[in-house]
């Protein structure tokens, strides 16, 4: 670009982190508006458009590691502003559908904190790039152009109503109430076709005071999980401490089997899930809220690649799929495929003919692997409906379950279930012959039977004051690790992030 060629402008609509990354992608190619119809918070606090923020949220340390390479030093902003590193499985209790899964060494991790404090931290960041700037309290009424090119957006602004805004590209990012669909069908555009899997699931979330002493040694993630192979009500229950000393606790339930917003319910509801540990860690404690619950949970897939886009516009993060928030995935697909629109523009430059669409198409495989994680699994439930699995899903998903068997006892399946789950790596790595060859010889023997936390975590939690519920000291389990540092005792501690889905998906997560 030479001083005579007027500068690029592009627009992402929303403000969420999808469209935060967005426009810090975008920054390297143009002057970027950022349109969002709430006003954006300076620091950690609620915002209107984004009401499951008051849920459970774990960024996975492959969604991680796309963000600290769009916005470097992140980790350390996120750390400094009270969000917690955590090891996996080092710094996590988590029973599985087939079992609870060793706390070994470190194989991949995790950041743990309210999602108010994750957004704010990069709102901070992005906000303050050159050349970024933003529209507030402003809702956008159409997409400008043609069925061949949007050429900008039409918005409703506190000052004037239908500005237009020229744009050489527009993004949306507003999330599960995205207009797009509306908006491109107004243009002429056509065949863009939509799939959903709803397992009818409802959470709810509480957060409460941790127990003195519970941060400063690292007390773990502690979450229970359903077993979608049998065919009950689903329900899991899920402790994540986080920033300021509190302990975040998300239930969820399929239909027959929800949680409700009664506070007097909610702990019994945790004790009845498929080991009682997380009711029991939450009785005594005091709650900080009152009981939040959502329950438009649907898996829901808009399939933008498939059909004759205009140049100009491309959909990311929730805007093209929301997925079952058990699972973990949004935050993390959203940043892996801004990932891959950078390296593409990069590559090509925003002047790019059909440069919206090209990068249309790189977000897909993360959506994909996403959607056939969540959707495998969701539709098991009873009620559940949307499209069924596909022919040889049963045998497929017959081999991750015993590889599921295997990580209860085998520490090399446990590194290979992280992997996948946190979306480190694609799910044909459960298909390497390395792989291959420690499931053909899964085993549960010797696997753990109860909640593999340490004598010093259950007193600093109170649990010795239930008899009956000791430590597991069955071989496989480290019950002298030291908590918080991702590595067993006497082994060096962490320094940093490691270096660089079919299946079940509800292995170990419950955020978005």
């Amino acid at each position: 670009m030479n001083q005579s060629t007027p500068p690029r402008h592009a627009v992402v609509i929303g403000g969420s982190l999808a469209g935060l990354l967005a426009a810090a992608v975008l920054a390297e190619h143009a002057t970027v508006t950022v349109i969002d119809a709430d006003p954006l918070p300076e620091g950690p606090a609620p915002r209107r458009g984004l009401p499951q923020a008051r849920h459970t949220h774990l960024l996975w340390s492959g969604g991680a590691r796309a963000i600290e390479r769009i916005l470097p030093g992140i980790t350390d902003d996120w750390t400094k502003a009270g969000a917690i590193r955590r090891s996996l499985p080092t710094d996590l209790v988590t029973m599985t559908a087939q079992g609870w899964i060793p706390r070994c060494g470190e194989k991949q991790f995790n950041i743990s904190c309210s999602r108010d404090l994750l957004d704010s931290v990069v709102r901070a960041r992005v906000t303050a790039l050159k050349g970024v700037t933003t529209l507030q309290r402003s809702r956008v009424r159409a997409l400008e152009g043609t069925a061949s090119r949007v050429t900008g957006v039409l918005v409703d602004t506190p000052d004037e109503e239908g500005r237009l805004l020229a744009a050489d590209l527009v993004v949306d990012a507003s999330g599960r109430g995205s207009r797009a669909r509306i908006w491109l069908q107004a243009l002429g555009v056509t065949g863009i076709r939509q799939a959903e899997v709803d397992s009818g699931l409802v959470y709810a979330t509480r957060i409460f005071e941790a127990p003195a002493g519970a941060h400063e040694m690292g007390f773990p993630i502690v979450n229970v999980q359903s077993d979608p192979r049998v065919p009950v009500p689903g329900q899991t229950a899920t402790i994540v401490p986080i920033e300021n000393g509190q302990w975040q606790a998300t239930l969820s339930g399929t239909r027959g089997g929800r949680p409700t917003d009664d506070p007097d319910a909610f702990i019994p509801f945790a004790k009845a899930v498929r080991d009682p540990i997380v009711g029991e860690l939450l009785e005594g404690r005091k709650p900080l809220t009152d009981v939040a619950v959502t329950k438009g949970t649907a898996n829901r897939r808009i399939y933008f690649e498939k059909a004759e886009l205009p140049d100009g516009f491309f959909a990311v993060g929730d805007s093209v799929a929301t997925f079952n928030p058990l699972y973990g995935q949004g935050m993390t697909v959203a940043a892996q495929g801004l990932l891959a629109v950078r390296t593409l523009l990069r590559a090509k430059g925003l002047e790019h003919p059909g440069i919206g669409r090209e990068a249309q198409r790189v977000i897909a495989p993360q959506v994909s692997t996403a959607w056939e994680l969540a959707t495998s699994q969701d539709i098991l439930y009873p009620g559940a409906t949307g499209m069924k699995p596909r022919a040889g899903a049963g045998l497929l998903n017959g081999y991750v379950s015993r590889l599921m068997t295997g990580a209860t006892t085998d520490e090399a399946l446990t590194a290979a279930l992280f992997k996948v789950l946190t979306m480190s790596t694609a799910p044909t790595h459960w298909l390497h012959p390395s792989v291959v060859w420690h499931v053909l010889r899964a085993s549960d023997q010797g696997a753990l039977k109860a909640p593999p936390l340490t004598s010093a975590e259950r007193a600093v939690a109170g649990l010795d004051r239930a008899p009956g519920r000791t430590p597991d000291t069955t071989p496989g389990t480290t019950p002298n690790a030291t908590p918080g540092t991702g590595t067993p005792a006497g082994a060096p501690a962490s320094t940093g992030p490691s270096a660089d889905p079919v299946g079940p998906a509800d292995a170990v997560g419950q955020a978005r």
